[in-house]
């Protein structure tokens, strides 16, 4: 008497049916692409650890501080924030319109062009500090200034280059990860221009 095999089933290492997509637990609900929400919670990890960095410096020497603070142009910094949170409402409604099918990258490229100013205004006021001897040599103070600052710029800069990106390749999937990316780099400025420039 010959028995008869059963049939093997085979299961998928992970447990997911072929073309199920990867469950990344919370990050999953959230708009583009999980990947960038774990970067975007790794940058906002860094940049908070800098700000408390500042935070501890400042109150190991308020005078220094104090007294470099007034060097900053207020001015300039609050200028910058109109400009990058104008930016970020333009990323939105762009999102918004590829929703509904329309045209959306008229603000995309309004949003990319501020990025641009924001960044022009940065290299004015940069100039101004570099041409009255304020460097990074100057004090604990310009040290941290320029670094938070440029770091920030970077991130402005590589925001730009993703918008782009985002604006040609433009699934909504796309728009979405390249709006968080954006929406962070306003939150960090947000934060960063009254920690550095106004308190005291």
């Amino acid at each position: 008497m010959t028995e008869t095999a059963a049939p093997t089933t085979v299961v998928a290492a992970d447990g997911a049916a072929d073309g199920e997509a990867a469950d990344w637990g919370p990050l999953s609900s959230l708009p583009g692409n999980p990947m960038m929400w774990i970067l975007i919670l790794g940058e906002l990890a860094a940049f908070g650890a800098m700000f408390i960095g500042f935070a501890v410096t400042r109150a190991l020497d308020p005078a220094t501080f104090d007294a470099s603070q007034a060097q900053l142009d207020r001015l300039l910094g609050g200028v910058n924030t109109m400009v990058l949170v104008t930016s970020g409402w333009l990323v939105a409604i762009a999102v918004r319109r590829r929703v509904s099918g329309r045209s959306h990258r008229v603000a995309m490229l309004g949003a990319m062009a501020l990025g641009g100013v924001f960044l022009a205004v940065k290299a004015v006021e940069y100039g101004d500090k570099i041409g009255r001897g304020l460097t990074l040599e100057t004090n604990s103070f310009f040290q941290l200034y320029y670094l938070l600052t440029g770091f920030h710029a970077m991130h402005v800069a590589a925001g730009i280059v993703i918008l782009g990106i985002v604006t040609w390749w433009d699934s909504l999937e796309n728009l979405e990860t390249g709006a968080a990316f954006w929406h962070m780099v306003d939150l960090i400025w947000v934060l960063l221009y009254p920690i550095v420039y106004l308190l005291r």
